[in-house]
């Protein structure tokens, strides 16, 4: 029951579905056709409200005969199932579902520790005096510690016991033997196993592990690096086996977008959107898309819409900031951009992109103060160095300049733009030799880089050894 249950919320679910079938697609598994993936659902929701019906009259007969399941299992169950369903299906990023459904198990987890210990302590008179002083009643703790550090200990605790239950209860939990039955409350079981055999009990544990995790985990790695299929590919798969899944044609759409497949990636996008009109990054996405086309109006219409959505993000705000800037509206692009780093002052990012804005508008110093924020968040931001940089080498700064152009360069070594930006600068000072190197290294990583070329001719003229050569 558990297990077809806890399966059918993962097989069942559009969005899970999705993010299964890429997993075993990307570790090289054979593609499953679009009946088979349906025969699949169907038939795993059929067993599952079968065996379901069973569960429930076994139930029943039990009450009816005067041993009715205990109430706690019962409902340790239906809220596990239920709210695993939830986590699946009603929660949209797959990290935030499993971590919720981990921080419900850990609370689950700990209250059996603490029924299971407190029976021990109340029936066992071996305990000793640490386990009891640990697993006495006590008294509200807030009595004596603030919310804020009560709040912080727990946390902790729950974080804890996240990493290691997973852990350890394979081999603490053994319900079927009498005295842990006993610690829980529970009667019947068979007699306590003592582990023996050919093999140590180290060496026993440690073969069922790499039985469970060690040889799948090669066999998966070997097929994601020997066997996978190409990303689109498998991605178009998957939305073909999962045609009402926003998800599917969601990832499907954004592999088709980085492979320069501009107006495949826009039908995609549009099917997520039929499926789910309310996919903020699907509309995103479309709206970068129609930039890159120059349909600044339908990139507008997108943004937008994300906004009626999303109105506190900061990154589709400043998005639509950029198109309106694009539109050749700049007080409302303004007004965007500083909404965008009031609700997400902590964004490097933001910073530069309305640095980049005020640059644009001959708003130097107040760009020259956006940059420097981003870098105070940020300091390893290529993109802000560079145009810090800029900036204050039109302002005549030319030590912090060479800094931060530096910086760029160090960060982002295949930037030929930042290297001819260096060389102008150490050419401007008559450091033409210095200038030479960064311009031929621009070069080197751009060699269509008119600029660097010509700017290279001209320190070489002015530089002393070239000229030396020059002579007859």
């Amino acid at each position: 029951m558990c297990a077809i249950w806890f399966a059918a919320g993962v097989i069942l679910s559009p969005a899970r579905m999705a993010d299964t079938l890429e997993g075993l697609y990307g570790c090289g598994l054979p593609f499953i056709s679009p009946i088979g993936v349906h025969a699949l659902q169907q038939g795993l929701l059929f067993a599952a409200v079968g065996v379901g019906i069973l569960w429930l009259g076994n139930f029943a007969r039990a009450w009816i005969s005067g041993h009715p399941q205990n109430p706690v299992k019962v409902a340790l169950f239906a809220t596990s199932i239920a709210f695993w369903w939830y986590c699946n299906n009603g929660v949209t990023n797959i990290l935030a579902g499993i971590a919720l459904f981990e921080v419900f198990h850990d609370v689950q987890y700990l209250s059996i520790v603490w029924i299971y210990n407190r029976n021990r302590v109340e029936k066992d008179s071996s305990i000793g005096g640490f386990m009891r002083f640990i697993f006495r009643r006590s008294g509200y703790l807030n009595s004596s510690l603030g919310m804020e550090t009560l709040t912080r200990i727990l946390t902790g605790l729950v974080a804890a016991s996240g990493l290691l239950h997973f852990y350890y209860d394979g081999f603490i939990w053994k319900v079927r033997e009498k005295s842990t039955r006993a610690s829980l409350g529970l009667e019947g079981g068979t007699a306590d196993v003592q582990l023996g055999g050919l093999l140590p009990s180290w060496a026993m544990h440690g073969t069922k592990w790499a039985i469970a995790f060690v040889f799948p985990l090669s066999a998966m790695w070997l097929g994601k690096v020997y066997y996978a299929g190409p990303p689109v590919e498998r991605s178009a798969r998957v939305a073909a086996d999962l045609p009402q899944s926003a998800r599917a044609h969601y990832n499907y759409a954004a592999a088709l977008q980085l492979h320069g497949r501009a107006d495949e990636a826009e039908k995609e996008y549009n099917a997520t959107l039929r499926i789910d009109p309310d996919y903020v990054k699907a509309l995103i996405n479309l709206a970068t898309l129609y930039m890159g086309k120059s349909k600044l109006d339908d990139a507008k219409k997108y943004y937008e819409r994300a906004l009626e959505i999303d109105p506190n993000s900061a990154d589709v705000r400043s998005g639509y900031a950029y198109v309106l800037e694009r539109l050749g509206r700049p007080d409302e692009a303004r007004a965007q951009y500083e909404q965008a780093v009031r609700r997400n002052s902590k964004e490097a990012r933001l910073h530069y992109t309305y640095g980049a804005f005020l640059d644009k508008r001959g708003e130097t110093d107040a760009a020259i103060a956006q940059y420097q924020r981003a870098l105070e968040i940020d300091p390893k931001l290529a993109d802000a160095h560079s145009e810090l940089a800029t900036a204050l080498f039109d302002k005549g700064d030319v030590i912090n300049a060479e800094a931060h152009y530096r910086a760029a360069a160090n960060l982002d070594p295949k930037r030929a733009d930042v290297r001819s930006n260096l060389g102008s600068l150490l050419l401007r000072q008559g450091r033409s030799s210095e200038a030479i190197v960064q311009y031929e290294e621009a070069l080197r990583i751009d060699p269509n880089l008119t600029e660097a070329a010509e700017n290279l001719r001209v320190a070489k003229q002015s530089d002393n050894r070239f000229q030396s050569r020059g002579r007859p």
